[in-house]
C-alpha cells in the first residue's frame, strides 16, 4: 500500500444571474421568506434565476459536457452547495449532483434578507454605516460578519481535512484510471478535489479566511456569476486562484 501526501482542492463556482442577484439583494436560504412577506413563497421569484443566468448555465453545462472525454474542470469527489434557491437550481443545470451544506449558507441578515442595500440604507442609514464598519456589528438581528466570517472558516478547514483523510492509494492503475476523485503526481503527491457551488458571500468569506486577511478585505472582493474560485492548499495553507469565468461571451 503506498500513502500518498494529500492536498486539497475546494473549487467553489458562483451562481448564475438572477433578479435577486442582479439588484443586488440580500440573500435568503432555504426555509427563510424575504423579510416582510408573510405567505410561504411569496416574493421567492426573485431567488431564482433569469433567462440570461439560465442560458449562460446551460452553456456552460453543455461545454462540460464536451469536455467530458478530456476530463471535466469541475470534476470532484464530493460536491456540495449553499443552501439557497439559486444555488441549487444553477447546480442542477450544471448536472451536478451536490449535497445542501448549511455551513455553507450565506449570512443570515435578519430583517433585512431580501432587500436592497439601498432600500436598508434609505431606511436604516445609521445602522447600514454600523454594519459596514464594525465587523462585529448585527444591526439586522441576524449574523455578524465576525460570525460568518468564523463560521465559513471552520466549514472549510473541515473540507480540507475531509478530503486529506482519503490520502492512501491501494492500487496505482486504479488511481490512473479515476476521472474524478484525485490528480496524483510523479513524486506520489495528490490533490483531493472538492466542488461548491456557493453564494458569492461564502466565496469572499472564504477567501478572507484562505488568505488570512482582516475582515475588512470581504468587502473589497467581487465575485462574478458563474466563475471558478479555487483554493488549494495543504495542513491549513491556503493559495488562491479567482475569478476564472465558465462561460464565455454574451448568451
Amino acid at each position: 500500500m503506498t500513502t500518498r501526501v494529500m492536498s486539497t482542492r475546494v473549487m467553489f463556482v458562483s451562481p448564475a444571474m438572477g433578479p435577486a442577484l442582479r439588484e443586488a439583494r440580500f440573500p435568503v436560504a432555504d426555509g427563510e421568506e424575504p423579510y416582510g412577506h408573510g405567505k410561504a413563497g411569496q416574493g421567492r421569484a426573485a431567488d431564482a434565476l433569469d433567462g440570461v443566468g439560465l442560458r449562460q448555465a446551460e452553456a456552460v453545462a453543455a461545454s462540460l459536457r464536451d469536455r467530458a472525454g478530456d476530463g471535466s474542470p469541475l470534476r470532484a469527489t464530493a460536491r456540495y452547495v449553499s443552501p439557497t434557491p439559486r444555488c441549487r437550481r444553477t447546480a442542477d443545470v450544471l448536472g451536478l449532483a451536490a449535497e445542501p451544506l448549511p455551513g455553507l449558507a450565506p449570512c443570515a441578515m435578519g430583517r433585512w434578507r431580501g432587500r436592497t442595500l439601498d432600500e436598508v440604507a434609505a431606511a436604516e442609514p445609521d445602522a447600514v454605516a454600523g454594519w459596514l464598519t464594525d465587523p462585529a456589528a448585527a444591526p439586522h438581528g441576524g449574523e455578524s460578519l465576525d460570525h460568518f466570517l468564523a463560521r465559513v472558516g471552520r466549514r472549510l478547514d473541515t473540507l480540507n481535512t475531509a478530503a486529506a483523510a482519503t490520502d492512501t492509494d491501494t492500487d496505482t492503475a486504479e488511481n490512473a484510471d479515476s476521472d474524478t476523485d484525485t490528480d496524483t503526481q510523479a513524486d506520489g503527491t495528490g490533490t483531493g478535489r472538492i466542488l461548491v457551488v456557493a453564494e458569492p458571500d461564502v466565496i469572499r468569506a472564504a477567501t478572507v479566511h484562505a488568505l488570512g486577511a482582516p475582515p475588512a478585505a470581504f468587502w473589497r472582493i467581487d465575485v462574478r456569476p458563474l466563475t471558478l474560485t479555487e483554493l488549494g492548499g495543504r495542513a491549513g495553507r491556503w493559495n488562491l486562484t479567482g475569478g476564472r469565468p465558465l462561460h464565455h461571451g454574451r448568451p
